[in-house]
């Protein structure tokens, strides 16, 4: 039986107040998404979105009036296969309601902190709608389980008091093999690595859910299925395994009439995405010349799952992959998959990040080539989980955003801070009397000569003082580097501060593993994030 997620403890040294704080934050992005977040009718590329309230209740009859006398559950409960409270709210949105949706593809023990950032998203956006229209509103997770991408789904990162963390499946690595396939291997020491990172772990119960996922003989798509669900599924959002059977056969005949129409789909695909260039962006999506957009999984050699390949299926080859590939053997790549997913659930919306949220403009013309409903595309709640002892120490040092995104600035700063100051003051004054001397012996050489330059050309003059100040700034930098290596617990410190706050120089949701916050801390982190993202969506839903 899975363990229910402990609530957050109340001893002194774990209460929320103490201990963490949510900070939401801008969802980013390149560009394009950037440009569509702040005007989601830019140049018509996106499904228009509700601008208050009566839109989105208008919105919501529509998908329900085109859905209530469709039973689009009972072939996809296999795939769902939903508990508790998130069976519940299906089984209602099934009955006449709606759903909003999310997804992302599989991280190693979840990934980064935004795919809980999206699943509460989507959850606070359905009871937002609920509340306002009246109608049953489900939240259902995508969990792209047949995506074959081992880069993402093989590496997490931990923030640890020596600084950041990178943990990798020993692999090998995979090239086009869907992690539905990809047995886990080795994870002792992984899961060693997680416990250590989480502390005291007063919130034990989330660490256990992790052992019971992740275990050598599971697939990485099946640890990252059970672990969401074991989670979500307590706070009512349903998690949909994209590589399950009944999920394939149920997208079947949409991904055949994808081939069916590919040189059509390509075409109009292509005049968006020169569309999209021509306004001044880059298309986040390359448009690949000869290729659909349908995926062909086929047995290896071997006749191992892990042998077995996804191939893009060429534009010249799609009638012929029509006739005879298997049901259950082809898959949508990004592009397409948003336009099955509307043809298979009663979407209001789509919870999206900020790289899909950009691809959501070349979405649009794939629908309407197919015939099919255009999905709508809203941006995501967005939060970090700030360690409140990071962030006292970052006041403590000093240091601010700038330095922290880049990679040795803050060790730099805080290094030099560190300098005695009677070495500081006198470097500083023999950078000054470089200056100074420099112009001194200028100035001495014009009054014997009477013209310096007849002597001496001038940049003779200034490239002595260059020279000098140069040699200065290394001897300063061994300086430094001599501070560094004797500061040791100085800049561990450092090192924790930029892990915990400004990874890689980004933000905590878009690179750290939240679950050493979940592991000590509690349910308290999901009701924080939740109440946020509902406010969002409240404002959503009214239109400001």
């Amino acid at each position: 039986m899975t363990p229910e997620l402990d609530p957050v403890p109340t001893t002194a040294d774990h209460t929320a107040p103490e201990s963490w704080f949510l900070r939401r934050v801008p969802l980013g992005g390149a560009p394009i998404s950037v440009a569509l977040q702040e005007d989601p009718s830019l140049h018509g590329w996106l499904a228009d979105r509700p601008a208050h309230a009566d839109a989105w209740r208008a919105r919501v009859g529509e998908v329900q009036a085109r859905s209530r006398s469709v039973d689009w559950l009972s072939p996809l409960l296999p795939a769902i296969a939903a508990t508790g409270l998130a069976a519940e709210r299906l089984a209602r949105a099934a009955s006449g309601g709606v759903v909003v949706t999310t997804g992302q593809q599989p991280g190693l023990f979840g990934g980064p902190g935004y795919t809980w950032s999206k699943a509460l998203s989507a959850l606070a956006m359905a009871d937002a709608l609920e509340e306002a229209t009246g109608v049953p509103v489900a939240p259902i997770f995508w969990a792209a389980t047949d995506d074959a991408d081992w880069a993402e789904a093989a590496v997490t990162q931990l923030a640890t008091a020596r600084g950041l963390e990178t943990l990798t499946l020993q692999g090998p690595a995979t090239d086009g093999v869907a992690m539905a396939d990809v047995l886990l291997g080795p994870v002792g020491p992984l899961l060693d690595a997680l416990r250590a990172a989480s502390g005291s772990a007063a919130a034990d119960s989330v660490l256990r859910i992790v052992e019971q996922a992740y275990v050598p003989h599971a697939t990485i798509g099946e640890a990252y299925v059970q672990l969401l669900r074991a989670l979500l599924e307590p706070l009512g959002i349903a998690v949909l395994d994209a590589s399950h059977p009944a999920l394939r056969t149920a997208a079947d005949p949409c991904i055949r009439r994808a081939l069916q129409h590919a040189p059509a789909v390509h075409e109009a695909l292509a005049t968006r995405t020169r569309a999209i260039a021509a306004a001044g962006y880059a298309p986040q999506v390359d448009v690949v010349d000869a290729l659909s957009l349908v995926f062909r999984t086929q047995p290896g050699s071997t006749g191992h799952a892990r042998d077995r390949a996804r191939t893009r299926v060429p534009i010249a080859e799609a009638s012929r992959v029509l006739r005879e590939a298997d049901v259950g053997t082809l898959g949508a790549n990004v592009l397409l998959r948003p336009v099955i997913e509307r043809a298979l659930l009663p979407t209001v919306a789509y919870h999206a990040g900020p790289g899909e949220y950009a691809y959501f403009a070349q979405v649009a013309p794939v629908a309407e080539a197919l015939g099919l409903e255009v999905p709508l595309a809203i941006p995501r709640w967005s939060g970090e989980i700030i360690d409140r002892r990071a962030e006292s120490m970052r006041e403590r040092l000093g240091l601010d955003s700038s330095l922290l995104r880049d990679p040795h600035a803050a060790e730099s700063r805080v290094a030099r801070d560190a300098v005695d100051v009677n070495v500081q003051d006198a470097i500083e004054r023999l950078r000054l009397a470089i200056e100074t001397q420099a112009l001194a012996v200028r100035d001495a050489i014009a009054d014997a000569a009477g013209d310096a330059s007849a002597v001496v050309a001038p940049h003779v003059v200034a490239g002595l003082s260059r020279d000098l100040t140069q040699r200065l700034d290394r001897f300063e930098r061994r300086v430094v580097a001599g501070v560094k290596r004797r500061e040791t617990t100085l800049l561990r410190d450092v090192a924790f501060v930029r892990a915990a706050l400004r990874p890689e120089g980004h933000s905590p949701e878009r690179r750290l593993n939240l679950l050493p916050m979940l592991a000590r801390f509690g349910s308290a982190i999901f009701d924080a994030m939740r109440q946020d993202a509902r406010a969002y969506a409240e404002r959503l839903v009214q239109g400001r």
